[in-house]
């Protein structure tokens, strides 16, 4: 059974073919992960997974229900959470508060209730910090629950940013570059976090340019190139795929290694 099902996606943008019929699914506590070369499509295809854009063609699937073109707020609701290639953080707020912030959508008291502080609004704060706390820790940063989030590390902001997401309870995972910009330490923390997600049955789809991390956690491999999917597969394989390597490399490389 998969939870996200991708059915010949497309799009065009002034008469220019960005995407272009781009077919495959993922199922719980497996990580897809959607490479190639710069320019290759890959955000405009999160974009239109996600509800940025809407599809000129093709169709989303969630859980088996349609939902192409569905508005972000609406797809979370329904079990789908997105990070960002850059960093959506609240910086002159706390750790904790930016992870708070995750579970609103999820809130079902009135915004009157909230404004004049009612015992049900009180509960229900107390309820998303101790729930936020839970998540800091999953992330590792637990010990930095009280500081401002610009003193964090690049790498840091990255988990909290996977902490939100994660606070909407998801049941489909789309990460955007989260190890972009990190260090190898950086890099290696987030890799297991990651992991860790997936372990839980929550579907990750990946878009990121460290190969090494790709590979290493992967179970599947979509690859994109000029909007188009030219190979899918097992790392192992799509790694020896002469077109993948032609995309990356150049036309004579590829022919080289073929």
């Amino acid at each position: 059974m998969s939870l996200l099902q991708i059915e010949g996606l497309g799009i065009a943008f002034g008469g220019l073919r960005a995407v272009h019929d781009v077919s495959f699914q993922v199922g719980p506590g497996e990580i897809v992960s959607v490479i190639g070369p710069n320019g290759a499509g890959k955000t405009t295809l999160f974009n239109m997974i996600s509800g940025v854009y809407r599809p000129g063609s093709g169709r989303v699937l969630l859980s088996g229900a349609e939902v192409t073109g569905m508005e972000p707020f609406r797809l979370a609701q329904r079990g789908m959470s997105r990070t960002f290639q850059n960093l959506q953080i609240f910086q002159n707020m706390s750790v904790l508060e930016n992870a708070v912030t995750g579970f609103h959508l999820r809130e079902r008291g009135s915004v009157l209730a909230d404004l004049l502080s009612l015992p049900g609004s009180r509960r229900r704060a107390r309820a998303a910090e101790e729930r936020a706390r839970a998540l800091l820790a999953r992330v590792g940063l637990d010990r930095a629950a009280d500081r401002e989030a610009a003193s964090l590390s690049y790498g840091s902001l990255k988990r909290l940013e996977i902490a939100r997401a994660l606070a909407m309870e998801p049941k489909v995972l789309l990460l955007d570059e989260p190890a972009a910009g990190c260090n190898a330490v950086e890099t290696e923390e987030i890799d297991h976090l990651i992991a860790e997600v997936a372990a839980s049955g929550v579907a990750i789809l990946l878009v990121e340019h460290d190969m090494k991390m790709v590979m290493r956690i992967s179970n599947h491999i979509v690859v994109l190139d000029h909007g188009e999917k030219i190979a899918e597969g097992a790392p192992a394989e799509v790694s020896r795929n002469p077109e993948v390597i032609a995309a990356y490399l150049g036309t004579e490389a590829g022919h080289a290694d073929g």
